[in-house]
């Protein structure tokens, strides 16, 4: 019971690594708070697991953040996990792909961190701690891939607000780390590979450029985020952690 007496709120909980990271936060005694923009996502989360608490939110709306931060009330633990994969090389970016995935990949943590960073705060003067754990990428951010300019700017950007967070509110118990994941098999790495030309090569591509030898799965990334949420990080601030299999040797 690693996160045991611990509250802990998770983005884009209802698929992928978010779902997974509210599954495991719950399993290791947190009091999850689990949000996305996908009511039908949430209410398959809440079957698997009666005791998470779901609540539809779309993370690039201030008023219904700022609503549910004083509804939700203080926070040991805050996962920022929601984001867009555009594809494509600088010359295909159009502004409006520029503004949204900079909306929902960076300035929705802003949002979020900015509304619940207070009530962590005041949980912080309690308990000595409370962590926030942002999620990047080690494509483009790290290590350069092709067609991934804007989400690689992106996700670089959100190791920068990391550090900013992590380096202003270190004297005050307050821990800021971002995960830098390889591939994953996910619903939206799924979409992706779908929509491709070739189905077939782009899962092989994407295979391919995991030294491992395999794409990771939801279940090699959570015991990361418990980790990086619960105190056995207590000394870890200010990171971009990566769990990469070995791309980036």
């Amino acid at each position: 019971m690693r996160l045991e007496g611990k509250r802990i709120l998770v983005s884009a909980a209802a698929n992928g690594i978010g779902r997974g990271s509210a599954l495991a936060c719950a399993a290791a005694g947190a009091e999850v708070l689990a949000v996305d923009i996908s009511e039908s996502g949430l209410s398959s989360l809440a079957a698997e697991n009666p005791a998470i608490a779901t609540y539809v939110l779309d993370v690039m709306d201030r008023a219904a953040i700022e609503a549910l931060a004083a509804a939700a009330g203080r926070l040991d633990g805050l996962f920022n996990c929601a984001g867009f994969v555009h594809h494509g090389t600088i010359l295909e970016v159009t502004e409006q792909d520029w503004a949204f995935s900079f909306d929902l990949n960076v300035t929705s943590m802003y949002r979020m961190i900015q509304a619940f960073l207070p009530g962590m705060l005041e949980r912080a003067a309690e308990t000595g701690s409370a962590s926030i754990l942002n999620m990047a990428s080690m494509a483009s951010s790290i290590k350069g891939f092709p067609n991934r300019t804007l989400y690689g700017a992106s996700k670089a950007a959100v190791i920068g607000l990391t550090k900013g967070v992590a380096a202003d509110f270190v004297r005050r118990g307050i821990r800021c780390n971002a995960l830098c994941p390889g591939t994953v098999d996910t619903p939206s790495l799924r979409g992706r590979i779908a929509a491709a030309a070739d189905p077939v090569q782009a899962e092989k591509g994407f295979v391919a450029r995991q030294p491992i030898g395999r794409l990771a799965t939801v279940d090699d990334i959570t015991p990361l985020v418990v980790y990086l949420l619960s105190d056995e990080s207590r000394f870890v601030t200010g990171q971009a952690v990566l769990v990469d299999g070995g791309v980036t040797i």
